[in-house]
């Protein structure tokens, strides 16, 4: 799965991040919280490494 925006790609390399033990847990909030817990690192590297051009800065949560 690919992210759908900017701000999506920028959680899950968060969320990546504390998986890999570069970063702690504890720090992560919102959607990047929500991911470490729900996420295999494989899924997270696959959107993270999703590329920003041509993303919008946000989406709309409808």
């Amino acid at each position: 799965m690919h992210a759908k925006s900017k701000a999506q790609q920028m959680a899950a390399g968060a969320a990546l991040s504390a998986k890999r033990g570069d970063r702690k847990a504890s720090s992560l909030k919102g959607a990047s919280k929500s991911m470490f817990r729900s996420m295999s690192e494989a899924e997270l590297h696959e959107m993270a490494a999703t590329r920003q051009k041509g993303k919008p800065s946000h989406t709309s949560k409808s």
